[in-house]
């Protein structure tokens, strides 16, 4: 209701986030492009698909517009998949730069939506540290990576392949929902990271193994990004690789880089999931 009040009007709702005359509208459709997505994919008319919306969403609270995004596309699409389309367990997996605060928030205490997020840190929102992994119910349930600056396409693929992927296995998701910024963009001006338009494509290939493997949907949203360029090869490499037109190369090369983080996270998680296999 509040970000409907403004619909017609310039309004700032935070200091990062503003309106124009039509960004209800704008959000609105977002939102619900999310939603005609997941349900496509779930009926199983579509295998995946990607809904190329804007704003953003994975920063928006509850009850508060925040980091460019007013409401959380990813969030409601994935309570729509829990309380309307009966799916038992969903997954999202969130690879922007930033923190997806806002559907850390939204399931942190539940454990049939789980949230696994990649991000740079310490960095805005300023969440998403190792030791946040839920509460009540929902402990074990977020999985947050924080990485330091300088992180490549084998940092990243190297953390699916050894916490990821061993948990979507025990999770069993029936729906992976994929939040993908591409302010990892080795050239992007406000991240540190050095992910390439390909290992996006990795990335998407490695996330339909996964589903294949756990017989689940598939749909991704698109959020940050900040390089044009880079912005428009990653969602076509990422696009190109759930079209099945694009096949990533063996996963090769050094990750040692990101090893001490890769074992803290295992540390964090020890006694919710196994990570020996």
């Amino acid at each position: 209701e509040h970000v409907k009040s403004t619909s017609g009007r310039r309004v700032s709702l935070d200091p990062d986030t503003s309106t124009s005359e039509d960004s209800f509208r704008a959000a609105e459709s977002a939102a619900g492009g999310m939603l005609e997505l997941v349900e496509a994919v779930v009926s199983g008319r579509h295998e995946n698909g990607y809904a190329l919306v804007r704003p953003p969403g994975h920063h928006a609270e509850r009850a508060r517009a925040m980091g460019f995004c007013l409401f959380n596309n990813v969030a409601v699409a994935a309570e729509h998949a829990r309380t309307i389309l009966d799916q038992e367990r969903v997954l999202i997996v969130d690879w922007d730069l930033h923190h997806g605060n806002g559907t850390m928030h939204s399931f942190y205490d539940r454990a049939d939506v789980l949230y696994f997020s990649t991000h740079q840190y310490p960095y805005y929102p300023g969440s998403g540290s190792f030791e946040e992994v839920g509460e009540k119910a929902g402990r074990g349930y977020t999985v947050n990576v924080p990485l330091p600056t300088g992180m490549s396409d084998i940092e990243y693929r190297a953390v699916f392949r050894d916490v990821l992927a061993p948990i979507v296995r025990q999770f069993a998701p029936r729906l992976i929902l994929v939040s993908t910024g591409f302010d990892t963009y080795m050239y992007d001006p406000l991240g540190g990271m050095r992910m390439t338009p390909e290992g996006y494509g990795m990335l998407t290939v490695d996330l339909m193994a996964m589903a294949r493997e756990t017989d689940s949907k598939l749909a991704f949203v698109l959020e940050g990004g900040y390089h044009l360029e880079g912005l428009a090869k990653g969602v076509e490499f990422t696009i190109r690789a759930l079209m099945h037109s694009w096949t990533a190369s063996a996963f090769d090369g050094d990750a040692d880089k990101v090893k001490p983080v890769i074992d803290q996270v295992k540390r964090m998680h020890a006694d919710f999931w196994n990570f020996s296999d």
